[in-house]
């Protein structure tokens, strides 16, 4: 077993990549989509997927697994409120980052289509971009959430 310093060490850096990459691509795909330029947001689109691929998905994995290990190590036990609070959390983000990997991945494709073809963008275009942006901010607020838990442990 890793002992707890690169435990925890591991958490850390995973969840900063998280919610890093998180704001980083939300930021990066919003503004490429705002300029109206199509080759910007091809290029925009492109850059979020892979962004999800390299960054968020290991992320993704890293967290519960040295989440879980690190609270048996510090003698947490998994039903403590703060912690279960914790988890449900990080659920709810799952369950809001699930459908974005999957608008993203789309609207790139969309937006890759159009340059080909030299043609506009379709109005559901603009519906799974609004629908990805909209699912960021839940994710978002739930992520500051789960920090906050993890530092201020509440005893409710």
């Amino acid at each position: 077993m890793l002992d707890p310093l690169t435990l925890k060490t591991a958490h850390i850096v995973s969840s900063t990549i998280l919610f890093g990459t998180g704001l980083g691509t939300a930021f990066h795909g919003l503004a490429s989509n705002l300029r109206g330029d199509l080759r910007a947001i091809v290029i925009g689109n492109r850059n979020v997927v892979l962004a999800d691929w390299l960054f968020t998905t290991p992320a993704v994995i890293v967290q519960p697994v040295t989440g879980v290990l690190l609270a048996l190590d510090q003698g947490w036990p998994l039903d403590t409120p703060w912690l279960l609070a914790a988890i449900a959390l990080y659920f709810f983000v799952g369950a809001c980052w699930l459908p974005v990997v999957w608008l993203q991945i789309r609207i790139a494709r969309i937006a890759e289509q159009c340059l080909e073809k030299d043609a506009p963008l379709p109005p559901s275009y603009g519906t799974y971009f609004l629908w990805w942006f909209a699912l960021g901010w839940p994710a978002f607020i739930a992520m500051i959430a789960i920090f906050w838990l993890m530092v201020a442990k509440p005893q409710f």
